[in-house]
């Protein structure tokens, strides 16, 4: 069973509205086509519920795809923050509380996320599974089902789109 985890592709950015509402941006539709073959499409495919995963899911696949809430990016409520990557690392430097005010702490990210990804293993034990979502989301998830720190660099690398692959024997339970 390989996992792919799929970062969405490039959205429509608006500072005055929260990044969870923000649509895919058309102009980066190649760069999300590009992934494709990159893909298996005979596997199962899940996606989080938020507009540009959704969106990126839709450009990917025409086979049947499970919205699961518990794939949401990190919620960061409606503040524009200036520097993201320096906030995203006190988020992880300290997961027990936000990293800033309206955000949520990165440990429940951490517990919903995780259980989210371990719940559709589960269900689905011998399938290649794709998750359409997000890069801090899957930062997470890949450290936690590798038994690995979160790789902080490697999230400051995702592209938009981008995709992390885990396979078995790297899965832990």
């Amino acid at each position: 069973m390989t996992l792919f985890l799929v970062r969405h592709g490039r959205p429509v950015v608006d500072p005055t509205t929260p990044a969870a509402s923000w649509p895919l941006d058309p102009a980066g539709f190649d760069d999300v086509w590009a992934l494709r073959d990159r893909l298996p499409q005979g596997a199962v495919w899940f996606t989080s519920p938020e507009p540009k995963a959704l969106e990126t899911c839709q450009l990917l696949t025409e086979g049947e795809v499970g919205i699961v809430d518990g794939l949401r990016e990190h919620q960061r409520g409606a503040a524009w923050v200036d520097d993201l990557p320096a906030a995203v690392r006190r988020a992880f430097a300290e997961p027990e509380v936000p990293a800033v005010v309206g955000w949520e702490p990165l440990a429940a990210l951490r517990e919903r996320v995780v259980g989210a990804v371990r719940s559709i293993r589960e269900v689905h034990p011998d399938q290649d599974v794709v998750l359409v979502g997000h890069g801090t989301a899957w930062t997470v998830v890949a450290a936690a089902l590798t038994g690995t720190e979160p790789d902080l660099d490697r999230w400051a690398r995702l592209g938009m789109p981008d995709v992390l692959t885990l396979s078995e024997p790297l899965l832990s339970a």
